[in-house]
């Protein structure tokens, strides 16, 4: 049988048929459409799991702002406060991991795109902090990233993961919606359950707008991340204690397709609407010599 999918439906079923999970359907699908062996697709999602890691201890180890100084040591304040978080010092550690990786991004640094520079620090900060609660090792973790490769790879041929095309929702959406899949399946939920834990998380920032200050993926694209990364922790949450999604995966990809197509071109990374249209915005873009639709 053909193992290609495109379509949260079509990876449901062959999940059912074949009695595999979401991150070994993928795999097969991978081993259809390419050239490498399963030890090398999975040797590659390791590569990409060490720079999540890296990505995540630079952040969160070493001091440094943007060139811009819009961002910078967020992170490292709120995985020190953690274990006094009012939502938990998973959730806050998970958060500040993510946020990290972002702050690594504006700062020059090297990450994974999951599924977009804007958006890498939501999948990572999620999977890892809570692989050291649950106890995961490497192995089942880069079976997670195959899971969240399914969501990503669903989401990018039926809407888009673009900002540009869908707003934020299309981005920390899309990762939030990858995020909460791959946590949900590696704690042990059938693979029905990870398309409603997607689903839910596309569903809470339908019509989120990208805005980023002075076009910059710094404000408010970090703390959307934080947010980003909240969202999938509470999606993988529900779905493991039983909740279900009302609206199916599918439907919810299209949503977002159609909200995306509905947004302002003012609200799609564009810097000429929402927060980046604000007089500290413009304020902002002008002291750092920037000029753009904003003025």
């Amino acid at each position: 049988m053909s193992y290609v999918f495109t379509t949260g439906a079509q990876l449901l079923d062959i999940c059912t048929n074949e009695n595999i999970p979401i991150y070994e359907a993928m795999l097969r699908r991978e081993l259809e459409l390419g050239e490498l062996s399963r030890n090398a697709l999975r040797e590659e999602m390791r590569v990409n799991l060490d720079v999540m890691r890296a990505s995540i201890q630079k952040g969160l180890n070493e001091a440094h702002r943007s060139v811009s100084g819009l961002s910078g040591g967020d992170a490292q304040k709120l995985d020190a406060y953690a274990a006094s978080s009012l939502m938990g010092p998973l959730m806050a550690r998970a958060v500040a991991a993510s946020m990290a990786v972002v702050e690594v991004n504006a700062s020059m640094g090297r990450i994974v795109a999951a599924p977009t520079a804007g958006a890498s620090g939501v999948l990572p900060g999620t999977l890892l902090i809570t692989a050291e609660y649950r106890g995961w090792e490497d192995d089942k973790l880069i079976d997670g990233l195959f899971t969240s490769a399914a969501i990503g790879a669903i989401i990018a041929a039926n809407a888009t993961i673009s900002g540009a095309e869908g707003g934020c929702q299309a981005e920390t959406g899309s990762a939030a919606a990858m995020a909460a899949a791959a946590i949900a399946e590696l704690s042990g939920v059938r693979p029905a359950a990870c398309l409603d834990a997607a689903a839910i998380a596309l569903k809470n920032v339908l019509g989120l707008v990208c805005d980023p200050v002075a076009g910059l993926v710094e404000c408010p694209c970090i703390k959307r991340n934080a947010i980003g990364a909240a969202n999938a922790l509470l999606c993988a949450d529900l779905v493991l204690s039983g909740a279900q999604s009302i609206i199916p995966f599918d439907e919810a990809v299209w949503a977002s397709r159609t909200v995306g197509k509905q947004m302002s071109m003012d609200l799609r990374e564009t810097a000429r609407g929402g927060l980046a249209a604000t007089p500290t915005a413009r304020r902002i873009t002008r002291e750092l010599g920037l000029t753009g639709p904003v003025e």
